[in-house]
């Protein structure tokens, strides 16, 4: 079987241990959704996001559903 995993890193404003308590569930709760980790020590607030089978776009819905911009690192 084929895997369909991906890496994307997104530029977000999850800047505080309170931000990524708050986008959690949405990315916990997702079963497309691999691995996941926000770097809120860089200005970017980078968020990596290792999926299963969900695109880009997929995960941009999840975390604007969540509250929070996001947009993809290198756009």
């Amino acid at each position: 079987m084929e895997s369909n995993n991906q890496n994307f890193q997104f530029k977000t404003n999850i800047n505080c241990s309170g931000c990524v308590t708050k986008v959690t569930p949405f990315l916990n709760d997702n079963k497309g959704i691999a691995h996941w980790e926000v770097d809120t020590t860089k200005k970017d607030k980078v968020l990596t996001i290792k999926t299963d089978g969900m695109t880009e776009k997929e995960v941009i819905e999840i975390v604007q559903h969540a509250g929070f911009t996001i947009e993809p690192l290198n756009a």
